[in-house]
């Protein structure tokens, strides 16, 4: 089995090109460049310690939701549930809740990132 290093996980919307970008870069490279900024730390005990299809769901959510607020035009192709979509609220139809709260001053998300042509 190949042994990996650890990694950090860049996630970018190249709207030019219609596409998410995940990169994997050396999180000592990235210490001076995420230095000041945004930072969300999800505690995972809260979600006692269950990393499950719940948890990527609201994550991944989440992410899109953050990539939106500096990039708009990817909310058209957006249409995601936040909440694991329990067997009540399919039943009853009960409204879906978000529970990965991002609460976060309105900054330009991507806006300042370099962009490849």
């Amino acid at each position: 089995m190949v042994k990996h290093t650890p990694y950090s996980i860049i996630v970018t919307y190249a709207e030019d090109r219609q596409q998410l970008i995940v990169q994997a870069v050396d999180p000592a490279r990235l210490t001076t460049i995420v230095a000041g900024k945004l930072e969300m730390p999800i505690l995972l005990d809260e979600f006692d310690f269950k990393l499950d299809d719940a948890f990527a769901r609201r994550l991944g959510a989440a992410m899109l939701s953050l990539i939106a607020l500096g990039q708009p035009d990817i909310k058209q192709y957006m249409s995601m549930t936040y909440d694991p979509i329990d067997q009540a609220s399919r039943q009853f139809g009960e409204g879906i809740k978000l529970s990965f709260v991002v609460a976060v001053t309105p900054i330009a998300v991507g806006r300042d990132a370099p962009r490849n042509s």
